[in-house]
């Protein structure tokens, strides 16, 4: 299938930080096509998070989403299915009547929707962006541009960190169907691409907005006016190799200010959307600071953490840390039942009294006590009772840089992946730096405090 001759634009971008590498009539308002169910799905986010809806809230599939023409999912009038699967459906397989069904669930009508659509596209700062549908199907008055689409796809990747992983499955269960991913021929082909969104109209042509990870750097690159899928998918390569060229290799992560969810009118059942409110009182006019937990005595672990190097805390535990990375990537899956270690009675210890700091810094403090308390058995850990998510720190050209990463970013942020597997796989483009068994929340919570230090980190895991 090839476009008749679509008005051609492009834009690269640093998804870190928001700088534009590379642009072509990014400015020019063209038709996005399904570019647009980007926007639809970040209002749908934008609900759950609220409150105003739930994944596996029942959707009564209306005459309209039923009528929509292909690409779509086949449902019928008066069916009813969960939130979630339309979801999968649109982000993957781009269903019109998916994407259509969801714009009526939460705003009661395509109308009402593609209005709050383009309230939160100007809280964006989407400046050259009308929508009329949830769709992108062409429709007069219905526009965007190269640079808009890019900015959507950047809040896309950093405001819903949890979701992000639909745009990058290859094919997912959407509940009547399992669909196939629209834009697989280039993720499976190209090193990091991991999204996001395709479009394709006789009035369009071929678009997309595409995104990829190396290391610690992440671009995202649009096309609009391809002539073909191959045509298209070629000149998005060559964008993403220019992003990745001219990007630097290290950048401080400016995330975007996420909109306010802009509710516009009432659900399908008739009932106003209530979101959530918060309401303040007053304004803040002191910071108390709590009380310092009492200790049994003066210690000076503070004095000597903040007088070691990083680099000398690794040299210190690498090689104590990597042994038992190792020995839990290579351990076998453990039975059901619980592992314990059985052993002789050991001699009554006096415990030690817990220093005041929570960083212990191994071999550093000579005056520490050292008890031997046997031998330590490390295993994999479980993922059951929910644990069942975890977070990606980065792609890298070989397990030893994988490895360093995982061991740094444990130590900067002990807190919340304490008790997390660091583990290392080895896919097409090179070695993930994953740490997994943490919670939904967990994960969400690590993903943000280092996405604060300026570490790239996405959550993966769940079936969403």
């Amino acid at each position: 299938m090839r476009a008749t001759a679509a008005p051609y634009a492009a834009m690269v971008m640093d998804a870190r930080t928001g700088e534009v590498l590379h642009s072509r009539n990014a400015d020019t308002q063209l038709h996005p096509a399904s570019l647009t169910k980007m926007m639809t799905l970040y209002v749908a986010f934008q609900a759950i998070e609220r409150g105003e809806i739930t994944l596996d809230t029942p959707v009564r599939i209306s005459r309209l989403a039923a009528s929509e023409p292909p690409s779509k999912l086949g449902l019928r009038s008066g069916q009813t299915i969960r939130l979630r699967f339309l979801l999968r459906a649109a982000a993957v397989k781009s269903a019109n009547d998916a994407a259509t069904a969801i714009g009526e669930a939460i705003s009661g009508s395509e109308d009402a929707f593609a209005t709050r659509m383009n309230r939160t596209a100007r809280a964006m700062g989407m400046r050259n962006t009308n929508f009329r549908n949830a769709h992108g199907l062409t429709q007069s008055g219905h526009l965007s541009t190269a640079r808009d689409m890019s900015v959507l796809g950047r809040h896309v990747i950093y405001d819903f960190p949890q979701y992000y992983n639909l745009f990058s499955r290859r094919s997912a269960d959407a509940g009547v169907a399992r669909v196939r991913h629209t834009n697989r021929r280039w993720l499976d082909s190209y090193a990091g691409g991991d999204g996001i969104k395709t479009g394709y109209t006789r009035a369009a042509g071929f678009n997309l907005v595409a995104s990829a990870q190396r290391g610690q750097e992440r671009v995202i690159a649009t096309v609009f006016g391809g002539s073909s899928t191959s045509a298209r998918n070629a000149r998005i390569t060559e964008l993403m190799d220019m992003g990745f060229n001219r990007a630097p290799s290290r950048a401080t992560i400016r995330r975007p200010n996420p909109p306010a969810a802009m509710l516009t009118s009432s659900n399908s059942q008739g009932q106003v959307n209530p979101g959530k409110i918060v309401r303040v009182s007053g304004l803040i006019t002191r910071s108390i600071r709590p009380t310092a937990r009492p200790v049994a005595a003066p210690v000076q672990e503070d004095v000597l953490v903040a007088a070691v190097d990083a680099d000398v805390i690794n040299a210190a535990i690498a090689d104590s840390v990597n042994a038992a990375l190792t020995e839990a990537l290579n351990a076998p899956t453990p039975a059901p039942a619980p592992t314990q270690v059985i052993a002789a009675t050991p001699p009554t210890v006096t415990p030690i009294a817990r220093p005041a700091t929570e960083t212990q810094v191994a071999a550093l403090v000579p005056e520490a006590t050292v008890v031997d308390t046997g031998p330590e058995v490390v295993t994999r850990i479980s993922t059951s009772g929910g644990r069942h998510w975890g977070v990606n720190v980065g792609r890298y050209n070989t397990r030893y840089d994988a490895e360093r990463v995982l061991l740094r970013v444990a130590l900067n942020e002990m807190s919340t992946l304490d008790g997390s597997l660091r583990r290392v796989v080895q896919r097409s483009g090179g070695f993930d730096a994953n740490f997994m068994g943490l919670t939904r929340e967990g994960a969400d919570l690590a993903c943000r405090r280092l996405q604060a230090r300026g570490t790239t980190c996405f959550m993966i895991g769940s079936d969403g």
